[in-house]
């Protein structure tokens, strides 16, 4: 019986696209494969339920019987899994997540925190990326749910859903930092450590002409407080960082009045991505998630 079910929902997934490779692509499945199971089908009916044509498929009379037949059964039993799965809510599963390896400092971890005491059954993968990586993982599939600077998304593949907009400020030694309040990086020649080119927060040291700051390149938060703890450079990072943790490195964070530096932080999911899943309900959540 379960294979019979397999096969009329392949069947109505070929009837739909009139095509044989479409609906094997959409179902994960050999051509090869997907053929053997509508071979099947029609050896039990004893019929053939499609036309080959030069350009797809099309039904025969016995198909569109049978379309008509189990198209609205197939529809109301989906609906009514559709129904259930929204009274009872979704407890339980895998979630993955990317994200920049910045926002696991102050943004991420509170939120997966938050999510985590009201879905207790519910297993994270959490990857730390560059933002290129983050879109990438997130548009192929890879990733569930992604959080991302807004300047890093460019597909049509994607929904991007504004969160909040990330300050920078400057972290140094605290003598190596300017005597007033704010830092003016402009009329302040202190090199700086960065992340490596692709990532979004030193393109945005680019097209604010400190590129040539740069001293010295590291790919993680970490590294680049241990390096500025050494004194070789100051960082630009997000004011959010946790002041305790530069406690930990030594340094200190002043706000960083000229250039001023910003980016809104995005959350990003694929345009398919069902209303009702776990990645919504983070995303739900990250909407309200106070900074």
């Amino acid at each position: 019986m379960d294979g019979q079910d397999r096969q009329l929902r392949y069947f109505l997934r070929i009837a739909a696209l009139s095509s044989l490779s479409k609906a094997a692509d959409e179902l994960n499945l050999s051509q090869s494969g997907l053929s053997r199971h509508l071979a099947a089908l029609e050896a039990y009916l004893g019929k053939p339920l499609f036309n080959r044509t030069g350009r797809g498929v099309t039904l025969t009379e016995a198909g569109r019987k049978l379309v008509d037949a189990a198209l609205p059964s197939y529809a109301r039993i989906d609906d009514t899994l559709e129904l259930l799965r929204d009274k009872e809510g979704i407890t339980q599963g895998d979630l993955r997540i990317a994200t920049i390896h910045t926002f696991s400092y102050y943004f991420v971890s509170d939120l997966l925190a938050r999510f985590l005491s009201k879905y207790e059954q519910v297993n994270l993968s959490v990857m730390a990326r560059s933002s290129p990586d983050v879109v990438s993982l997130v548009e192929k599939g890879k990733a569930d749910i992604g959080f991302v600077y807004d300047s890093a998304v460019a597909s049509e593949f994607l929904e991007s859903v504004p969160l909040f907009v990330d300050e920078m400020c400057l972290i140094a030694c605290p003598g190596q930092l300017p005597a007033e309040t704010d830092a003016d990086l402009s009329t302040c020649h202190m090199p700086l450590v960065g992340f490596p080119e692709h990532y979004a927060l030193r393109r945005m040291l680019k097209s604010a002409g400190l590129d040539d700051r740069v001293v010295v390149v590291a790919e993680t938060i970490d590294a680049m407080l241990r390096l500025s703890s050494t004194g070789i450079g100051a960082c630009v990072l997000p004011e959010h960082i946790p002041t305790q943790l530069l406690a930990d490195y030594g340094l200190v964070k002043v706000r960083l009045e000229k250039p001023r530096l910003q980016r809104m932080v995005v959350a990003i999911v694929r345009h398919d991505t069902a209303a009702e899943t776990l990645a919504r309900h983070l995303l739900d959540m990250a909407r309200s998630q106070k900074i």
